[in-house]
Protein backbone atom coordinates (compact mmCIF):
# COMPACT_ATOMS: atom_id res chain seq x y z
CA UNK A 1 0.00 0.00 0.00
CA UNK A 2 1.40 3.37 -1.02
CA UNK A 3 2.09 5.86 1.73
CA UNK A 4 -0.19 8.90 1.55
CA UNK A 5 1.48 11.99 0.09
CA UNK A 6 1.87 15.01 2.31
CA UNK A 7 0.98 18.65 1.91
CA UNK A 8 2.73 21.13 4.17
CA UNK A 9 0.86 24.43 4.70
CA UNK A 10 2.78 27.58 5.56
CA UNK A 11 0.72 30.56 6.68
CA UNK A 12 -0.03 32.76 9.62
CA UNK A 13 -2.52 31.52 12.20
CA UNK A 14 -5.12 33.17 14.35
CA UNK A 15 -6.23 36.75 13.66
CA UNK A 16 -3.64 38.79 11.79
CA UNK A 17 -3.75 42.43 10.71
CA UNK A 18 -2.98 43.23 7.09
CA UNK A 19 -1.02 46.46 7.62
CA UNK A 20 -1.40 47.44 3.95
CA UNK A 21 -5.21 47.64 4.25
CA UNK A 22 -5.82 47.73 8.02
CA UNK A 23 -8.14 44.69 7.78
CA UNK A 24 -8.08 41.86 10.32
CA UNK A 25 -8.25 38.37 8.82
CA UNK A 26 -8.90 35.16 10.76
CA UNK A 27 -6.41 32.89 9.00
CA UNK A 28 -7.50 29.88 11.03
CA UNK A 29 -10.83 30.10 9.19
CA UNK A 30 -9.01 30.11 5.87
CA UNK A 31 -7.24 26.93 6.93
CA UNK A 32 -10.33 25.17 8.33
CA UNK A 33 -12.81 26.19 5.63
CA UNK A 34 -10.68 26.28 2.46
CA UNK A 35 -7.20 24.79 2.65
CA UNK A 36 -7.49 21.67 4.81
CA UNK A 37 -10.73 20.38 3.20
CA UNK A 38 -9.23 20.90 -0.28
CA UNK A 39 -5.99 19.12 0.62
CA UNK A 40 -7.83 16.16 2.12
CA UNK A 41 -10.24 15.96 -0.86
CA UNK A 42 -7.20 15.76 -3.13
CA UNK A 43 -6.06 12.71 -1.13
CA UNK A 44 -3.09 14.28 0.70
CA UNK A 45 -2.22 14.39 4.38
CA UNK A 46 -2.40 18.00 5.58
CA UNK A 47 0.11 19.46 8.06
CA UNK A 48 0.17 23.14 9.00
CA UNK A 49 3.36 24.92 10.06
CA UNK A 50 2.22 25.76 13.59
CA UNK A 51 1.59 22.06 14.25
CA UNK A 52 5.36 21.53 14.49
CA UNK A 53 6.84 24.87 15.57
CA UNK A 54 7.70 25.17 19.26
CA UNK A 55 9.83 28.35 19.33
CA UNK A 56 10.33 31.60 17.43
CA UNK A 57 13.16 30.10 15.42
CA UNK A 58 12.53 27.95 12.37
CA UNK A 59 13.91 24.55 13.33
CA UNK A 60 14.95 21.23 11.86
CA UNK A 61 11.40 19.86 11.56
CA UNK A 62 10.28 22.91 9.60
CA UNK A 63 13.17 22.58 7.17
CA UNK A 64 12.50 18.86 6.76
CA UNK A 65 8.88 19.59 5.82
CA UNK A 66 9.90 22.29 3.36
CA UNK A 67 12.36 19.88 1.76
CA UNK A 68 10.44 16.60 1.81
CA UNK A 69 6.71 17.48 1.60
CA UNK A 70 5.21 16.32 -1.70
CA UNK A 71 3.32 19.62 -1.98
CA UNK A 72 3.61 22.94 -0.15
CA UNK A 73 0.71 25.39 -0.01
CA UNK A 74 1.82 28.88 1.04
CA UNK A 75 -0.79 31.48 2.03
CA UNK A 76 0.86 34.90 1.95
CA UNK A 77 -2.19 36.84 3.17
CA UNK A 78 -1.42 39.84 5.42
CA UNK A 79 2.14 39.76 3.97
CA UNK A 80 3.08 37.28 6.69
CA UNK A 81 6.88 37.38 6.94
CA UNK A 82 7.26 33.81 8.17
CA UNK A 83 5.19 32.48 5.27
CA UNK A 84 7.16 34.52 2.72
CA UNK A 85 10.44 33.33 4.26
CA UNK A 86 9.34 29.68 4.19
CA UNK A 87 8.16 30.05 0.59
CA UNK A 88 11.64 31.29 -0.34
CA UNK A 89 13.21 28.27 1.36
CA UNK A 90 10.86 25.90 -0.50
CA UNK A 91 11.59 27.54 -3.85
CA UNK A 92 15.32 27.13 -3.25
CA UNK A 93 14.95 23.46 -2.25
CA UNK A 94 12.35 22.10 -4.69
CA UNK A 95 11.81 22.96 -8.36
CA UNK A 96 8.05 22.26 -8.36
CA UNK A 97 4.90 21.25 -6.42
CA UNK A 98 4.45 24.57 -4.61
CA UNK A 99 1.11 26.42 -4.62
CA UNK A 100 0.73 30.05 -3.52
CA UNK A 101 -2.50 31.55 -2.23
CA UNK A 102 -3.38 35.03 -1.02
CA UNK A 103 -6.50 36.95 -0.04
CA UNK A 104 -7.70 39.07 -2.97
CA UNK A 105 -6.52 42.39 -1.47
CA UNK A 106 -2.97 41.13 -0.91
CA UNK A 107 -0.46 43.61 -2.36
CA UNK A 108 2.36 41.78 -4.04
CA UNK A 109 5.97 42.66 -3.19
CA UNK A 110 7.90 43.40 -6.38
CA UNK A 111 10.04 40.25 -6.18
CA UNK A 112 7.03 37.89 -6.41
CA UNK A 113 4.91 39.61 -9.07
CA UNK A 114 6.00 36.97 -11.60
CA UNK A 115 4.63 34.08 -9.51
CA UNK A 116 1.23 32.46 -9.96
CA UNK A 117 -0.75 33.47 -6.85
CA UNK A 118 -4.27 32.06 -6.55
CA UNK A 119 -6.65 34.58 -4.90
CA UNK A 120 -9.52 33.88 -2.54
CA UNK A 121 -11.99 36.18 -0.78
CA UNK A 122 -11.98 36.74 2.97
CA UNK A 123 -14.55 39.04 4.56
CA UNK A 124 -12.49 39.71 7.69
CA UNK A 125 -15.01 38.45 10.21
CA UNK A 126 -15.71 35.34 8.15
CA UNK A 127 -15.70 33.74 4.72
CA UNK A 128 -18.79 33.57 2.51
CA UNK A 129 -19.89 29.97 1.86
CA UNK A 130 -20.03 30.42 -1.92
CA UNK A 131 -16.61 32.10 -2.02
CA UNK A 132 -15.18 29.31 0.12
CA UNK A 133 -16.62 26.63 -2.20
CA UNK A 134 -15.08 28.29 -5.26
CA UNK A 135 -11.71 28.60 -3.54
CA UNK A 136 -11.80 24.94 -2.38
CA UNK A 137 -12.59 23.64 -5.87
CA UNK A 138 -9.84 25.77 -7.41
CA UNK A 139 -7.32 24.50 -4.86
CA UNK A 140 -8.35 20.84 -5.33
CA UNK A 141 -7.85 21.18 -9.09
CA UNK A 142 -4.46 22.80 -8.57
CA UNK A 143 -3.37 20.06 -6.16
CA UNK A 144 -4.47 17.24 -8.47
CA UNK A 145 -2.73 18.85 -11.42
CA UNK A 146 0.43 19.71 -9.52
CA UNK A 147 1.15 16.23 -8.17
CA UNK A 148 1.54 15.04 -11.78
CA UNK A 149 3.43 18.14 -12.99
CA UNK A 150 7.19 18.12 -13.66
CA UNK A 151 7.71 21.67 -14.95
CA UNK A 152 9.36 24.00 -12.40
CA UNK A 153 7.17 26.49 -10.57
CA UNK A 154 10.14 27.75 -8.53
CA UNK A 155 11.76 30.91 -9.95
CA UNK A 156 15.12 29.65 -8.63
CA UNK A 157 15.05 26.56 -10.85
CA UNK A 158 13.41 28.45 -13.71
CA UNK A 159 16.19 31.03 -13.92
CA UNK A 160 19.02 28.66 -12.92
CA UNK A 161 18.08 25.56 -15.00
CA UNK A 162 21.44 23.86 -14.34
CA UNK A 163 20.74 23.72 -10.59
CA UNK A 164 20.22 20.23 -9.16
CA UNK A 165 17.60 19.76 -6.46
CA UNK A 166 18.83 18.12 -3.23
CA UNK A 167 18.77 14.32 -3.05
CA UNK A 168 15.47 13.42 -1.36
CA UNK A 169 15.63 9.72 -0.55
CA UNK A 170 17.66 6.60 0.09
CA UNK A 171 19.66 4.83 -2.59
CA UNK A 172 17.50 2.38 -4.68
CA UNK A 173 17.18 -1.14 -3.34
CA UNK A 174 20.16 -3.26 -4.30
CA UNK A 175 22.33 -0.26 -5.13
CA UNK A 176 25.74 0.05 -3.54
CA UNK A 177 25.40 2.31 -0.50
CA UNK A 178 28.69 4.02 -1.14
CA UNK A 179 27.69 4.78 -4.74
CA UNK A 180 24.37 6.21 -3.57
CA UNK A 181 26.10 8.45 -1.08
CA UNK A 182 28.60 9.62 -3.66
CA UNK A 183 25.87 10.49 -6.19
CA UNK A 184 23.64 12.29 -3.71
CA UNK A 185 26.64 13.96 -2.10
CA UNK A 186 27.86 15.32 -5.44
CA UNK A 187 24.40 16.65 -6.29
CA UNK A 188 24.05 18.32 -2.91
CA UNK A 189 27.52 19.83 -3.17
CA UNK A 190 26.62 21.38 -6.51
CA UNK A 191 23.37 22.69 -5.06
CA UNK A 192 25.20 24.11 -2.07
CA UNK A 193 27.75 25.78 -4.31
CA UNK A 194 25.10 27.52 -6.40
CA UNK A 195 23.08 28.53 -3.34
CA UNK A 196 26.17 29.90 -1.62
CA UNK A 197 27.22 31.91 -4.70
CA UNK A 198 23.70 33.33 -5.00
CA UNK A 199 23.68 34.17 -1.28
CA UNK A 200 27.00 36.03 -1.59
CA UNK A 201 25.54 38.04 -4.49
CA UNK A 202 22.45 38.87 -2.42
CA UNK A 203 24.62 39.90 0.52
CA UNK A 204 26.76 42.13 -1.72
CA UNK A 205 23.63 43.91 -3.00
CA UNK A 206 22.18 44.12 0.55
CA UNK A 207 19.11 42.09 -0.47
CA UNK A 208 18.75 40.68 3.01
CA UNK A 209 15.35 39.04 2.49
CA UNK A 210 16.72 36.96 -0.37
CA UNK A 211 19.89 36.26 1.61
CA UNK A 212 17.82 34.94 4.52
CA UNK A 213 15.78 32.63 2.26
CA UNK A 214 18.92 31.26 0.62
CA UNK A 215 20.62 30.71 3.97
CA UNK A 216 17.55 28.86 5.17
CA UNK A 217 17.92 26.49 2.21
CA UNK A 218 21.64 26.06 2.84
CA UNK A 219 20.96 25.39 6.53
CA UNK A 220 18.51 22.65 5.56
CA UNK A 221 21.38 20.89 3.77
CA UNK A 222 24.04 21.77 6.37
CA UNK A 223 22.13 22.13 9.67
CA UNK A 224 25.24 22.05 11.88
CA UNK A 225 27.42 24.44 9.88
CA UNK A 226 28.47 27.32 12.17
CA UNK A 227 29.19 29.69 9.27
CA UNK A 228 25.63 29.31 7.96
CA UNK A 229 24.13 29.98 11.40
CA UNK A 230 26.40 33.01 11.84
CA UNK A 231 25.48 34.47 8.46
CA UNK A 232 21.77 33.83 9.04
CA UNK A 233 21.97 35.78 12.30
CA UNK A 234 23.78 38.67 10.58
CA UNK A 235 21.36 38.81 7.64
CA UNK A 236 18.40 38.67 10.02
CA UNK A 237 19.42 41.71 12.06
CA UNK A 238 20.53 43.64 8.98
CA UNK A 239 17.11 43.03 7.40
CA UNK A 240 15.51 45.14 10.17
CA UNK A 241 12.06 43.60 9.61
CA UNK A 242 9.42 43.82 10.88
CA UNK A 243 11.35 46.33 13.01
CA UNK A 244 14.89 46.75 14.29
CA UNK A 245 14.28 45.40 17.80
CA UNK A 246 12.41 42.30 16.61
CA UNK A 247 15.03 41.50 13.97
CA UNK A 248 17.73 41.71 16.65
CA UNK A 249 15.79 39.42 18.98
CA UNK A 250 15.42 36.90 16.17
CA UNK A 251 19.10 37.12 15.31
CA UNK A 252 19.96 36.54 18.97
CA UNK A 253 17.72 33.46 19.03
CA UNK A 254 19.33 32.09 15.86
CA UNK A 255 22.88 32.56 17.12
CA UNK A 256 21.97 31.02 20.48
CA UNK A 257 22.25 27.62 18.75
CA UNK A 258 26.04 28.12 18.86
CA UNK A 259 25.98 28.74 22.66
CA UNK A 260 27.86 32.10 22.58
CA UNK A 261 28.17 32.32 26.37
CA UNK A 262 30.61 29.40 26.38
CA UNK A 263 31.85 29.52 22.77
CA UNK A 264 35.53 29.81 21.94
CA UNK A 265 34.82 30.85 18.34
CA UNK A 266 35.85 34.51 17.88
CA UNK A 267 33.45 34.86 14.92
CA UNK A 268 30.47 33.76 16.99
CA UNK A 269 31.55 36.04 19.84
CA UNK A 270 31.96 38.97 17.46
CA UNK A 271 28.44 38.56 16.04
CA UNK A 272 27.02 38.04 19.54
CA UNK A 273 28.70 41.27 20.56
CA UNK A 274 27.32 43.08 17.48
CA UNK A 275 23.76 41.95 18.25
CA UNK A 276 23.97 43.15 21.85
CA UNK A 277 25.68 46.38 20.81
CA UNK A 278 22.69 47.15 18.59
CA UNK A 279 20.20 46.01 21.22
CA UNK A 280 21.87 48.47 23.61
CA UNK A 281 21.43 51.24 21.05
CA UNK A 282 17.73 50.40 20.66
CA UNK A 283 16.71 49.63 24.26
CA UNK A 284 19.47 51.09 26.45
CA UNK A 285 19.38 47.98 28.63
CA UNK A 286 22.58 47.81 30.69
CA UNK A 287 22.67 44.00 30.38
CA UNK A 288 23.08 44.34 26.61
CA UNK A 289 25.93 46.80 27.07
CA UNK A 290 27.75 44.47 29.45
CA UNK A 291 27.13 41.47 27.19
CA UNK A 292 28.61 43.33 24.22
CA UNK A 293 31.70 44.33 26.23
CA UNK A 294 32.22 40.76 27.46
CA UNK A 295 31.68 39.14 24.07
CA UNK A 296 34.02 41.42 22.14
CA UNK A 297 36.58 41.26 24.94
CA UNK A 298 36.58 37.48 25.05
CA UNK A 299 36.83 37.23 21.28
CA UNK A 300 39.78 39.64 21.26
CA UNK A 301 41.58 37.81 24.06
CA UNK A 302 41.11 34.46 22.31
CA UNK A 303 42.39 35.48 18.89
CA UNK A 304 43.98 38.91 19.24
CA UNK A 305 41.97 39.83 16.12
CA UNK A 306 41.26 43.31 14.81
CA UNK A 307 37.46 42.93 14.47
CA UNK A 308 36.76 42.00 18.06
CA UNK A 309 39.51 44.33 19.25
CA UNK A 310 38.24 47.50 17.59
CA UNK A 311 34.67 46.81 18.71
CA UNK A 312 35.83 45.94 22.23
CA UNK A 313 37.56 49.34 22.44
CA UNK A 314 34.43 51.09 21.15
CA UNK A 315 32.16 49.42 23.69
CA UNK A 316 34.58 50.28 26.49
CA UNK A 317 34.19 53.91 25.44
CA UNK A 318 30.41 53.47 25.42
CA UNK A 319 30.50 52.09 28.94
CA UNK A 320 32.81 54.92 30.05
CA UNK A 321 30.23 57.42 28.79
CA UNK A 322 27.60 55.74 30.98
CA UNK A 323 29.69 55.83 34.16
CA UNK A 324 31.96 58.27 35.96
CA UNK A 325 35.03 58.51 38.15
CA UNK A 326 37.63 55.73 38.28
CA UNK A 327 35.47 53.24 36.37
CA UNK A 328 35.11 55.58 33.41
CA UNK A 329 38.81 56.47 33.43
CA UNK A 330 39.76 52.79 33.56
CA UNK A 331 37.57 51.96 30.56
CA UNK A 332 39.04 54.88 28.57
CA UNK A 333 42.59 53.79 29.32
CA UNK A 334 41.77 50.18 28.52
CA UNK A 335 40.14 51.21 25.23
CA UNK A 336 43.23 53.17 24.20
CA UNK A 337 45.54 50.24 24.95
CA UNK A 338 43.36 47.87 22.93
CA UNK A 339 43.40 50.28 19.98
CA UNK A 340 47.18 50.57 20.18
CA UNK A 341 47.41 46.77 20.01
CA UNK A 342 44.99 46.74 17.07
CA UNK A 343 47.11 49.33 15.23
CA UNK A 344 50.21 47.21 15.78
CA UNK A 345 48.48 44.08 14.45
CA UNK A 346 46.79 45.65 11.42
CA UNK A 347 49.81 47.68 10.31
CA UNK A 348 51.86 44.46 10.39
CA UNK A 349 49.26 42.65 8.29
CA UNK A 350 49.06 45.40 5.68
CA UNK A 351 52.83 45.75 5.55
CA UNK A 352 53.19 42.02 4.86
CA UNK A 353 51.00 42.37 1.78
CA UNK A 354 52.26 45.69 0.41
CA UNK A 355 55.79 44.66 -0.72
CA UNK A 356 54.49 41.58 -2.52
CA UNK A 357 52.04 42.65 -5.21
CA UNK A 358 51.28 39.01 -5.99
CA UNK A 359 50.10 38.35 -2.45
CA UNK A 360 46.44 37.42 -2.47
CA UNK A 361 44.12 39.46 -0.26
CA UNK A 362 40.38 39.61 -0.66
CA UNK A 363 39.17 43.18 -1.43
CA UNK A 364 36.63 43.00 1.39
CA UNK A 365 39.31 41.85 3.84
CA UNK A 366 41.57 44.68 2.73
CA UNK A 367 38.77 47.21 3.23
CA UNK A 368 38.03 46.01 6.77
CA UNK A 369 41.70 46.05 7.71
CA UNK A 370 41.94 49.66 6.54
CA UNK A 371 38.61 50.62 8.12
CA UNK A 372 39.75 49.15 11.42
CA UNK A 373 42.99 51.07 11.22
CA UNK A 374 41.11 54.30 10.42
CA UNK A 375 38.96 53.86 13.52
CA UNK A 376 41.94 52.94 15.69
CA UNK A 377 43.87 56.00 14.50
CA UNK A 378 40.84 58.23 15.15
CA UNK A 379 40.34 56.73 18.59
CA UNK A 380 43.94 57.42 19.61
CA UNK A 381 44.04 61.01 18.36
CA UNK A 382 45.92 60.34 15.10
CA UNK A 383 43.39 62.24 13.03
CA UNK A 384 45.64 63.13 10.09
CA UNK A 385 46.53 59.47 9.49
CA UNK A 386 42.90 58.48 9.93
CA UNK A 387 41.68 60.97 7.30
CA UNK A 388 44.29 59.96 4.73
CA UNK A 389 43.61 56.23 5.07
CA UNK A 390 39.84 56.70 5.22
CA UNK A 391 39.79 58.28 1.76
CA UNK A 392 41.77 55.38 0.31
CA UNK A 393 39.65 52.75 2.06
CA UNK A 394 36.33 54.20 0.90
CA UNK A 395 37.45 54.49 -2.73
CA UNK A 396 38.39 50.80 -2.76
CA UNK A 397 35.34 49.52 -0.82
CA UNK A 398 33.91 46.58 -2.83
CA UNK A 399 30.34 47.06 -1.52
CA UNK A 400 28.55 50.40 -0.85
CA UNK A 401 27.25 49.38 2.59
CA UNK A 402 30.83 48.99 3.80
CA UNK A 403 31.48 52.72 3.31
CA UNK A 404 28.29 53.69 5.12
CA UNK A 405 29.13 51.30 7.95
CA UNK A 406 32.55 52.96 8.42
CA UNK A 407 31.04 56.46 8.26
CA UNK A 408 28.42 55.61 10.91
CA UNK A 409 31.01 54.07 13.22
CA UNK A 410 33.33 57.08 12.97
CA UNK A 411 30.45 59.46 13.71
CA UNK A 412 29.52 57.41 16.78
CA UNK A 413 33.16 57.37 17.92
CA UNK A 414 33.46 61.14 17.50
CA UNK A 415 30.34 61.62 19.63
CA UNK A 416 31.79 59.39 22.37
CA UNK A 417 35.07 61.31 22.36
CA UNK A 418 33.40 64.71 22.47
CA UNK A 419 34.48 66.71 25.55
CA UNK A 420 31.05 66.37 27.18
CA UNK A 421 31.40 62.59 27.20
CA UNK A 422 34.86 62.47 28.78
CA UNK A 423 35.06 61.60 32.48
CA UNK A 424 36.59 64.07 34.89
CA UNK A 425 40.30 63.60 35.49
CA UNK A 426 40.28 64.73 39.10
Amino acid sequence: MNEKKTCFVVMGFGEKTDFETGRKLDLDKTYRIIIRPAVEEAGLECVRADDIVHSGVIDRHMYEQLLHADVVVADLSTSNLNAIYELGVRHALRPNTTIILAEREFRYPFDITSLVIRPYTHLGAGIDAEDAEVARKTLVEALEHLTAETEPDSPVYTFIPTLNAPFLGDAPAGADAADGETTSGAANEQTLGVLMDTFLDARASEDWAVAIALLGSIKALKPSDAFVVQQLAVATYKNKLPDVATSLDRARDILSDLVPDSSNDPETLGIWGAIHKRLWEVRRDRDDLEQAVRSYGRGFNLKDDHYNGINFAFMLDVRAAETSGDDAIADRVWARRVRERVIEKVEAQLNEVAPNKAAAIDPADRFWLRATLVEAYAGTGREHEADALREQAEVDAPEPWMRSSLDEQLMALAALHAPTNRPPTT
